[in-house]
């Protein structure tokens, strides 16, 4: 294929119409993939309170296994639409970005809360 055929194509509305959609996509699979991380951190830290009952505590363990899997079920699915590069840089991302704000603590979030993240 000439140069010149590649640098038609690249000007192509519709190619560009396409690169944008997968950006979109690929953006709303990376919030997905960050809201599961701000349920994994709140709920570990809930799971960690003495203040919760055992059997409580029991559930939101469950919960954090069930969380951790779809987290990583999540980034197996961005790798095999966007490719492995892209499935680890929205990770990476991810994870450098995603906390919990200083000062919540069990007292001050519900699992109300968490559940509107999701």
């Amino acid at each position: 294929m000439s140069t010149h055929a590649l640098d038609a194509a690249s000007f192509d509305p519709g190619s560009w119409y396409a690169m944008e959609k997968q950006g979109d996509l690929l953006a709303a699979y990376t919030e997905e993939l960050a809201t599961l991380r701000f349920t994994i951190i709140l709920t570990a830290k809930w799971e960690r309170s003495a203040s919760e009952e055992m059997e409580r505590r029991d559930d939101l363990r469950a919960d954090l296994v069930s969380l951790r899997r779809d987290y990583s079920e999540k980034i197996d699915e961005i790798a095999m639409i966007f490719g492995v590069q892209q499935a680890m840089k929205a990770k990476e991302r991810v994870e450098r970005t995603v906390t919990l704000t200083p000062g919540i603590d069990h007292s001050s979030a519900t699992r109300k809360d968490a559940d509107r993240c999701i």
